[in-house]
């Protein structure tokens, strides 16, 4: 077995619409970056491409390729199951952790936990997704932006 960690970081921004976990949450800030920013998403997305040693989402899908451009990271998400896959590897389960102080997302995690599955064609049951805040502290605590932590494990098929 083998296993891999995961962490991103994106500001919150004015004008951007916030996915977390491939769900559009109704917020008035959204996360920044060259693709959807779904920190959640690519924290998974590391975790799994460090757990086969492949490097990491940037390495894959660079920000400065317009081609990734506003594109869905669940989008991305599966292309990392593909190449795990492509290495011989079966991806046991997930883990993630999202840091944000708002807005509340409990009730987006069943749905999450569903798009995640799909992506990475597994059982729902094999996907973990939890949310907390940062008790008002650092720049994630004042609302400025948002983190995810994610591990992964796999195994040879």
């Amino acid at each position: 077995m083998r296993v891999g960690i995961g962490y991103d970081v994106h500001k919150l921004a004015s004008n951007r619409k916030l996915i977390l976990g491939g769900v559009e949450i109704p917020s008035s800030k959204g996360l920044d970056g060259h693709s959807d920013a779904d920190v959640l998403l690519h924290a998974l997305a590391d975790a799994l491409l460090g757990a086969a040693a492949l490097g990491d989402i940037g390495k894959h899908f660079p920000d400065t390729d317009p081609a990734y451009k506003d594109i869905s990271s669940l989008l991305l998400l599966s292309k990392v199951a593909n190449l795990v896959r492509s290495g011989n590897y079966e991806i046991i389960n997930v883990d993630a952790t999202l840091i944000l102080q708002q807005p509340k997302i409990s009730s987006y995690v069943p749905q999450m936990r569903e798009n995640i599955a799909q992506a990475l064609s597994v059982p729902v049951e094999s996907v973990s997704v939890k949310a907390t805040t940062n008790e008002g502290l650092g720049f994630i605590g004042v609302g400025e932006g948002a983190a995810a932590l994610a591990v992964a494990s796999i195994r040879n098929q």
